[in-house]
């Protein structure tokens, strides 16, 4: 082997850009969490920091954090996973069908099921057939939403207190706290101290009124984390999304690996159904899902493909839905102030990149946003309603440029390439 060709991994390749590392992010995440507190003293917005928001925003986050997960699965193994919408349709309908006879454990488990199906026949079209990846997608959307209306007439019209577009009720799974530690934080929250009442309602929202289901979503992200980034399985089906003649001729059966991934996608996916109709809501209605799925293949790409990123995409998205809750047009009042001044911090960033149109560009936005704070006391009800969609189209604007998806994603494969 020559020297040159030894070096040459160790090039730098243009246009790379570093990944954040830890402190950097969690020295980011506690700024944004000062000027919120501030943010909250000069607005009197007590409500974006409290801990009934934070666990509305949790509970909120959940259904969109599992879709994301489902993306990252499939997408990891190099099958876009735009269906993810159907498949949580899937979940809501299969989740309730057995939940309101089965008890709601059995729903959760029909609706993985349901999402799987889903997941199922994804795989076939993309994986053996060569179906466009987005056609396929769209595809099994409609057809899993023509599907449930279908099947809802025939199941729950004639149900106790069932309609064609809505199921009977389920029974709740049940919520707990964190004995002491709850209450004492929500003491403290009220306070409404400079930072400390900030941070103990974002904490006291993460152990408050909390789900059991709720607790095995989080827990599925380091789950995910871990089986993907080390085990040897994660490996394989990562090297299928980024190079799969590669993988092939080192013997990995690339067909199996996508369908394996793209089937626990839409069980990921269906799980998100299942929480949307037995938890969030204990029945189902038609449109439940309301493009969650989208929301999770966004919050898949603001997190580049990883799931720690995932999450935090996810709580953001899950927060500003939440606003629809409780307080939204005071809540969203505030967080223009806050958004204003964010906007100020990235003009300034871009200065120091040296890109000054960008800059002058995100300044004369921020100056905007302050003039639309101070001009207003309360901001209309269908710009709270808007903001989840707003802020997926925002974030993945911002994000785009350092952004790497897997390489073979989207790509069809034909057995045998790599051999």
């Amino acid at each position: 082997m020559s020297t040159a060709t030894i070096a040459k991994p160790q090039a730098k390749q243009p246009g790379k850009r570093r990944r954040m590392s830890l402190p950097v992010l969690l020295l980011i995440i506690a700024g944004v969490l000062v000027l919120t507190s501030i943010v909250r003293l000069i607005s009197g917005a007590d409500g974006i920091t409290s801990t009934g928001q934070m666990s509305t925003a949790l509970r909120l986050a959940v259904p969109i954090g599992l879709a994301g997960l489902g993306g990252l699965w499939a997408e990891r193994a190099g099958v876009v996973n735009i269906g993810l919408e159907g498949m949580m349709v899937l979940g809501t309908w299969f989740g309730a069908w057995a939940g309101y006879q089965w008890g709601p454990w059995t729903g959760v488990a029909f609706g993985i099921i349901g999402g799987s199906l889903g997941g199922l026949l994804h795989a076939i079209a993309t994986v053996t057939f060569k179906v466009n990846h987005i056609v396929s997608g769209v595809a099994l959307n409609i057809l899993a939403l023509g599907t449930t209306r279908y099947l809802s007439k025939f199941t729950f019209e004639d149900a106790p207190q069932g309609s064609s577009k809505q199921s009977p009720p389920i029974e709740s799974l049940g919520t707990f706290d964190i004995p002491g530690l709850s209450s004492w934080l929500e003491t403290l929250n009220g306070k409404h101290w400079f930072l400390v009442s900030d941070i103990a309602g974002l904490v006291g929202g993460l152990v408050t009124n909390l789900s059991p289901l709720t607790v095995v979503a989080v827990a599925l992200v380091p789950a995910t984390w871990w089986v993907l980034w080390r085990t040897s399985f994660g490996l394989r089906l990562r090297s299928c999304g980024e190079n799969p003649v590669a993988a092939e001729s080192l013997g990995v059966n690339v067909y199996k690996y996508k369908y394996i991934a793209v089937i626990v996608s839409g069980g990921f996916a269906g799980l998100g159904g299942a929480f949307l109709s037995i938890v969030a809501s204990n029945v189902y209605l038609d449109g439940q899902t309301a493009g969650r799925g989208y929301i999770g293949l966004a919050a898949m790409i603001f997190g580049n493909w990883m799931p720690g990123g995932l999450a935090l995409g996810a709580g953001l998205f899950g927060y500003t839905d939440s606003l629809n809750l409780r307080g939204g047009t005071t809540n969203v009042h505030a967080l223009i102030l806050l958004l204003a001044i964010l906007l100020v911090f990235g003009a300034a960033y871009l200065a120091w990149q040296k890109k000054y149109v960008s800059a002058v560009i995100t300044l004369v936005i921020s100056a905007l946003m302050f003039l639309w704070y101070t001009s207003v006391d309360e901001v209309p009800r269908q710009v709270v309603s808007a903001a989840p969609y707003l802020v997926t189209l925002l974030v993945l604007s911002l994000s785009a440029q350092r952004l790497r998806m897997p390489k073979a994603d989207g790509l069809p494969y034909y057995k045998g390439q790599g051999k």
